[in-house]
């Protein structure tokens, strides 16, 4: 267990019907923008004209690609890609996307993003049903079920129409059929999916806007919610079957897991953060010397506090980018050495200082003491701690790492305990109305159930329950 919140996962997919670009060498760049979606595996698949290759392995994309790596893929006219962590299954090659399959009407390839709400119950029937299960995460459910379908579907398109009636919570997807890429999106849109275009006419889909600007692609637009999106050598088209809902983003995903030079549903997640900032600034002022962000996502929120406040913005710590994430090491100790090894306060800028130090969120508590504790040690006089997030009430099933409530500090302390717990002088938590009004110039509406237990769509069966408390027992043990 530790205190920050993980990434989702990032796909990636393009289709060049001409041959124009290197398709491997497309997606290797799209997931280099995508690595902090994930970064526990990444993987990638090209499909030339039926015949399917992938290489995928664990750990980093410039470490499990080399360049000849990606020569050994080969030429294509299509390519999906994957940059993993995992909310459920374990660390380790297999489990790695993107997922190749052979069946009767030839290769399949796909890349998920998101976590199924009825996953244990798909899995027992499609046992029964005789399946065999070869990795542990839920990206082979839905493989299996477009197969199931697609026995009596007349195209591959069809069957993912049909296997959608069956998945629930949340997944955006790219699939590589032996002549098509087809992205995909759940009806509720808890993660996002755009598709872009190439100068040179190729279609590409990514989790996020900055994939397509690393490649020099122009955005076209969000996949709805429920849209099944259609590329193969008579164009672009769309399937709403299962579209109508206007959606409802993961808020989280403005709040932390996007980039900030990303635009997702028509706003940009740099102008959310800093609006966020401005609305914490007005709902918790202080009397102040200095404001500072927590890398990386507290620094926009926090350039937007000293904008409403009049609180002078300085870089308060050095982030040392080249230190391993701190939720790979192995024992508790190693991690807590390895936060201080990660980030150092500039004791320049806060020493004799009253400090608003801005950060995304408090999952344990642990992390946010010991980084208050750094600006102690550097010297400064007070710590106000301004968080661009509601308090974490309610764990997530739709694929973001928040456990259940034992594990969260809010369920456990009132706010001016956790205020003493973290050694703050001051705590303030921008408000669930805050953070809807971060980013409501997007186009969609949010899920807040982390914030609130309101879900926008059904919570897990008691099968899949025990499947998430089997998860966060796992994770104590490692």
């Amino acid at each position: 267990m530790q205190d920050l919140i993980r990434e989702e996962c990032g796909i990636f997919g393009i289709y060049d019907r001409e041959e124009k670009e290197d398709v491997a060498g497309d997606t290797y760049y799209g997931l280099f923008a995508l690595q902090h979606r994930g970064q526990e595996s990444c993987g990638i698949a090209v499909n030339d004209r039926g015949v399917i290759t992938v290489h995928k392995g664990v750990g980093l994309v410039r470490d499990v690609f080399s360049r000849e790596e990606l020569r050994k893929l080969g030429k294509g006219q299509i390519a999906i890609g994957h940059t993993r962590y995992s909310t459920f299954g374990t660390v380790n090659h297999t489990n790695a996307q993107p997922l190749l399959f052979r069946h009767y009407k030839g290769q399949l390839a796909i890349a998920h993003n998101g976590n199924l709400t009825n996953a244990a119950e798909l899995r027992k029937k499609l046992e029964f049903g005789g399946a065999i299960f070869h990795t542990t995460n839920d990206s082979e459910i839905i493989a299996y079920e477009i197969v199931r379908e697609r026995l009596r579907q007349p195209s591959i398109e069809q069957a993912i129409v049909r296997a959608m009636y069956n998945l629930e919570g949340a997944y955006s997807c790219v699939l590589t059929s032996p002549m098509k890429l087809i992205a995909f999106r759940d009806r509720t849109g808890f993660r996002p999916l755009v598709m872009g275009r190439m100068p040179e006419g190729q279609i590409l889909f990514a989790s996020e806007t900055c994939a397509l600007d690393a490649l020099g692609a122009t955005y076209i637009r969000d996949l709805d919610p429920g849209e099944i999106c259609v590329v193969d050598e008579d164009g672009v088209r769309s399937i709403r079957t299962h579209c109508g809902a206007r959606g409802n983003l993961c808020v989280f995903e403005y709040v932390y897991f996007a980039r900030p030079d990303s635009v997702l549903e028509g706003m940009s997640v740099h102008e959310a953060r800093k609006k966020a900032g401005r609305i914490l600034a007005e709902e918790h002022p202080v009397d102040a010397d200095v404001v500072i962000g927590v890398p990386d996502s507290g620094l926009d929120a926090a350039l937007g506090y000293a904008e409403k406040s009049g609180i002078p913005y300085e870089m308060g710590f050095q982030k040392n980018r080249y230190i391993a994430r701190t939720f790979i090491q192995p024992t508790q100790g190693q991690r807590e050495n390895a936060v201080r090894m990660k980030l150092n306060a500039v004791s320049s800028v806060v020493k004799g200082k009253r400090v608003v130090m801005v950060d995304d969120s408090i999952v344990r508590g642990t992390t946010s003491g010991r980084i208050v504790k750094l600006l102690r040690d550097a010297g400064a006089r007070e710590v106000h701690v301004r968080i661009s997030a509601p308090p974490f009430i309610s764990p997530c099933y739709y694929g973001t790492d928040i456990d259940s409530k034992e594990h969260l500090i809010a369920c456990q302390m009132s706010e001016s305990e956790i205020c003493k717990a973290i050694g703050a002088d001051t705590l303030g938590y921008l408000s669930v109305k805050g953070v809807l009004a971060m980013a409501d110039g997007a186009r969609c509406g949010f899920c807040t159930g982390c914030f609130t237990e309101n879900y926008p769509a059904a919570t897990p069966s008691s099968a899949d329950k025990d499947r998430f408390e089997q998860k966060i027992e796992k994770k104590k043990e490692g």
